[in-house]
């Protein structure tokens, strides 16, 4: 416990000697999230309840903390919301199709041992908790993607004033480009440093690369940093298109 709160002592000197008050409301902006989702989690437990929709809502909430909160209600703000909205939607379509096909829900034979004296007659759709738990994942990656870039592009607005539509989507664009494949590898890493002591179990049980490949843990994490990397993709045009829109409609007027 010592630990925790030294980390979070130093975590948290390290955000507002950075970021300053707009640091401050990072910090406290984890302990919100933190708070939402375990609203979310308990929500899900009633099985009268859509734990899709309790997802959705949960990150709607979240994104308007991350965006709203920390960085306050202005237009890069809002077509920051509305584009990661969008983006979630579209994926949530896709997720759901794939969480279907590929059966990732429910638990791996790996975890049956540690599973064997608990009932899983709970009542609960893993089949939904599945697409709860890959949304869940990427709202993170999405909703900063979008910030990043309806920022770069508030700054190229305001150096370059008489920027067309056109020429602003471009720059939205070749932002994405360059954070594109830092934040898919860091979600490829974070799996990968997550789930290190899983592996090296694969390995003691002399598991093959097609047996640890079709197991269930293995296929639940890469589908879900596949689905997060196409929501990272299908967020930078979407906000770069809504906020040239909107932009250029504002500075018209």
């Amino acid at each position: 416990m010592n630990v925790l709160v030294v980390l979070s002592v130093i975590l948290f000197i390290l955000m507002v000697w950075v970021g300053g008050n707009q640091g401050a409301r990072s910090f406290i902006s984890l302990f919100f999230n933190f708070g939402v989702l375990l609203i979310a989690i308990f929500f899900m437990l009633d099985h009268h309840l859509n734990p899709i929709l309790i997802t959705m809502i949960a990150c709607a909430v979240s994104s308007c903390i991350n965006l709203f909160f920390i960085n306050e209600f202005n237009r890069k703000t809002i077509t920051a919301f509305i584009s990661t909205l969008i983006t979630i939607v579209i994926l949530l379509i896709f997720i759901d199709i794939v969480a279907s096909m590929a059966m990732i829900q429910g638990f791996g034979k790996e975890q049956l041992q540690e599973l064997a004296p608990y009932s899983l007659y709970i009542g609960v759709d893993f089949v939904k908790i599945g697409v709860a738990v890959i949304i869940i994942s990427t709202i993170g990656g999405i909703t900063e993607v979008a910030i990043s870039i309806t920022s770069s592009m508030e700054e190229m607005l305001n150096h370059h004033p008489s920027i067309g539509r056109k020429e602003l989507f471009l720059s939205g664009l070749r932002v994405g480009k360059d954070i594109l494949g830092t934040d898919t590898n860091t979600l490829f890493f974070a799996f990968f440093g997550s789930y290190m002591a899983l592996l090296i179990w694969f390995k003691d049980l002399h598991y093959s690369i097609g047996k640890i490949v079709n197991s269930k843990i293995f296929s639940a994490e890469m589908i879900t940093i596949f689905c997060a990397g196409i929501g990272i993709a299908l967020i930078i045009p979407i906000a770069s298109g809504i906020n040239a829109y909107f932009s250029v409609k504002t500075k018209e007027r």
